[in-house]
């Protein structure tokens, strides 16, 4: 079977507000509701765990009924932080799933053709992981708002999710985190750190991550809400 875990637990500093960027509203809907689309639409994804903060269960247990997300078997709290949030969406999975498809719920404009990208990665390379390669010039900044040297683009591409992993080598690679008390954002991150190869799956700018209140208005324009 194949999971998605979607994070819907992160604090919104630079959204100018106390409220979880995944639940304030993009068009009628909260920002959580649009991924959740995607993953129930998706024709391989078999189940969805929403993680969320701790004082966020019920109302996104309300959500889920709400709005009819047949596919969410399971609504847990997260952590501190996104390892440990992902986490705590692992341990509820059964020995049933084999591959795992992690994903930031403030990516609303996430497209289910891509997640199935994602799952079709994992099980031929045990990896695959959106990412969209860089078209800007990088300038290296050292201190100040003096630039220290042009990065080589060339070579650089933007980590996005789903993150869609084999289930036991994600597993694998956060017990090397635990293990060297290690710290990533990402799950690609916990997978190299057991010397693994991450397998990319090449994504759409328009997948884009809920920031800023301007992302706001980017994704509204991209979903036409």
């Amino acid at each position: 079977m194949n999971f998605g875990i979607i994070v819907a637990g992160g604090k919104s500093k630079r959204m100018g507000t106390k409220a979880d960027k995944a639940f304030v509203n993009l068009g009628t809907k909260p920002v959580i509701t649009y991924s959740l689309k995607a993953f129930e639409e998706c024709p391989d994804i078999d189940g969805i765990v929403l993680v969320v903060r701790k004082d966020r269960l019920e109302a996104a247990k309300g959500m889920v009924k709400m709005f009819g997300f047949a596919k969410v078997q399971d609504v847990v709290a997260g952590g501190n932080e996104r390892q440990t949030s992902v986490a705590n969406g692992l341990a509820v999975l059964g020995d049933e799933v084999k591959i795992v498809a992690v994903h930031d719920g403030a990516r609303p404009c996430v497209k289910p053709e891509l997640i199935s990208d994602t799952i079709k990665s994992a099980k031929r390379y045990d990896s695959g992981v959106a990412a969209a390669k860089v078209t800007d010039t990088i300038k290296e900044i050292k201190r100040g708002h003096v630039v220290n040297r042009t990065v080589d683009r060339t070579t650089l591409w933007s980590v996005q999710t789903p993150q869609t992993f084999k289930k036991d080598l994600l597993l694998e690679g956060f017990a090397a985190v635990k293990k060297k008390n290690a710290s990533v954002t990402d799950e690609a991150s916990a997978v190299e750190l057991l010397g693994k190869e991450v397998r990319i799956v090449p994504a759409a700018w328009s997948n884009v991550k809920i920031t800023t209140p301007d992302d706001l208005q980017i994704a509204a324009a991209l979903l036409h809400v």
